[in-house]
């Protein structure tokens, strides 16, 4: 019987974080309520504060959980080149599904807004980043071992987050033009 319930606690608590991600992205991080995501969860309100001591770790579980999500797929896809420009060249056309209005970009471009007030969130996709940079470091090594393969996972992960958020105002940004300056940049040729 106990084993049902804490079963019944997981699925409620992931139909909880099922919804509210979403909803960072539809309704923005400070418009998200414990009835909007009880609401899409299709639960009683009551159930969000019993599962998360509140709203906001509910949305750092929520973002956290899909910021997790895309980082470690992306890191394993990318690594699994072993020519970096061709890495780049798959990253570009990944990048490219990624319109700036899309669900998975707002979510993304709200989470790192609200990790500017939000310590929690804050910490979390830090480590997170860390994480894709250290996968994106070691494959770096390895296929160039003469470059300055940590440096280059920074600025490619910067480059990653700064395209998501060129693409929410423009877009019309133009990835193929991107793609012989950062073979450049990370391949050491174009």
């Amino acid at each position: 019987m106990a084993e049902r319930s804490a079963d019944r606690g997981r699925a409620t608590r992931q139909r909880l974080l099922a919804a509210a991600g979403p909803l960072v992205g539809e309704v923005g991080w400070s418009g998200v309520t414990t009835r909007l995501v009880a609401e899409r969860a299709g639960l009683a309100p009551g159930l969000v504060h019993y599962h998360f001591a509140s709203v906001t770790d509910l949305l750092v579980a929520a973002c956290t959980a899909h910021a997790r999500a895309m980082l470690d797929e992306t890191a394993r896809r990318l690594t699994a080149h072993t020519d970096v420009s061709a890495g780049i060249t798959w990253l570009l056309g990944e990048l490219s599904r990624y319109t700036g209005a899309d669900p998975a970009s707002l979510l993304l471009n709200e989470a790192f807004m609200a990790a500017a007030r939000v310590p929690a969130l804050r910490a979390e996709l830090a480590g997170l980043l860390a994480g894709f940079r250290s996968e994106v470091t070691g494959w770096l090594r390895r296929e160039r071992p003469e470059a300055d393969a940590e440096a280059l996972a920074v600025l490619l992960a910067a480059v990653i987050d700064g395209i998501m958020l060129h693409r929410a105002v423009d877009p019309a940004t133009d990835l193929a033009a991107l793609e012989g300056p950062l073979r450049l940049l990370f391949a050491g040729r174009g």
